[in-house]
């Protein structure tokens, strides 16, 4: 009998990281991916499932269902799609993938959810690396289902500041409704994993140079980068990117690879300067409870390591 894998369902509106993710999650042994849910984020839904079906069957795993989901934030419309990405996502390059031999799932992305929970013989691993409107909407629906969540591991935030504003990161702000249903008010166990941290993970292009040498698969996820890498360029002022959301499966699969400290928190859902911002306590005496598990820090070059390695093995994926 061979070692336990921990069931994992990844929540995902790709995106280039996005893509890493997936891949990250596909070559890792210690996990079974057992379900793909799509949101609104990056692009436009429509967009987020066909590149979601797309990359599984570049990796081989055509057979993960995917589940549609949310096309718009619980409350107030999404204000505008991210750029970083491209116009297709995947920066003008989702056609260089193969086309899917499946399409979407025929249960929405909570029924999907709902159902893969109900299935599972051993706790689930969720992890949402886009908006958390589809799992906010899981836990409201189906709140007797929390028992059978392991874990969630959600990349978002900032705890120093944002990236689409001065406070705010892309993934909360795009819903700050729904964060503060999944990260404040559930008693899920959590771990966020913040973009402070994502990027100070970033990796070189000659680290992407490296992996597209390792296999086809490999060359053709680092070939969906162009747009991806140039807008990283100027946000990280060296020629590199961050693989924010492959960060995240990396503690989804590796528990541990990413040091995390509990804090109080909070979402800023108002509608001033900072709305979708992370409000974390960081002083040492605060009465309210630590909740959130908070990933602060890690073996830099230890875990590009570890994430070189498992994207290195997708030689044996697929082709």
């Amino acid at each position: 009998m061979g070692p336990v894998r921990t069931p994992l369902i990844i929540d995902t509106d790709p995106g280039v990281d996005d893509a890493f993710a997936l891949a990250v999650a596909a070559a890792s042994p210690e996990v079974e991916l057992i379900g793909v849910t799509t949101v609104f984020g990056n692009v436009s839904l429509e967009n987020t499932t066909r590149n979601a079906l797309r990359l599984l069957a570049l990796l081989g795993r055509d057979d993960v269902p995917v589940g549609v989901g949310a096309s718009r934030p619980l409350v107030h419309p999404h204000p505008h799609l991210s750029s970083a990405h491209g116009s297709d996502g995947l920066s003008g390059y989702a056609d260089t993938l193969p086309e899917a031999t499946r399409g979407p799932d025929a249960r929405d992305a909570v029924t999907l959810l709902r159902e893969l929970l109900e299935q599972a013989a051993r706790p689930v691993t969720i992890v949402p690396i886009g908006p958390l409107t589809n799992i906010a909407l899981l836990l409201a629906a189906h709140p007797d289902l929390k028992p059978k969540i392991g874990r969630l591991v959600v990349m978002g935030g900032g705890v120093g500041g944002g990236n689409v504003t001065a406070t705010a990161e892309f993934n909360v702000w795009s819903d700050p409704e729904a964060a503060r249903r999944v990260l404040v008010e559930e008693d899920v166990p959590t771990t966020l994993v913040p973009m402070d941290l994502t990027r100070r993970c970033a990796v070189s292009a000659e680290w992407l140079d490296a992996l597209a040498k390792t296999s086809a698969v490999a060359a053709t996820l680092v070939g969906l980068t162009p747009s991806y890498l140039e807008t990283y360029r100027r946000f990280l002022g060296w020629d590199g990117m961050a693989v924010h959301d492959a960060v995240a499966v990396a503690e989804a699969v590796r528990p541990g690879i990413l040091s995390g400290t509990p804090f109080p928190v909070d979402v800023d859902c108002s509608f001033g300067p900072n709305r979708g911002a992370l409000v974390v306590d960081q002083r040492l005496e605060v009465d309210a409870p630590k909740t959130l598990d908070i990933t602060m820090d890690a073996d830099l070059d230890g875990l590009r390591a570890f994430l070189f390695e498992r994207l290195a093995g997708l030689a044996g994926l697929a082709g």
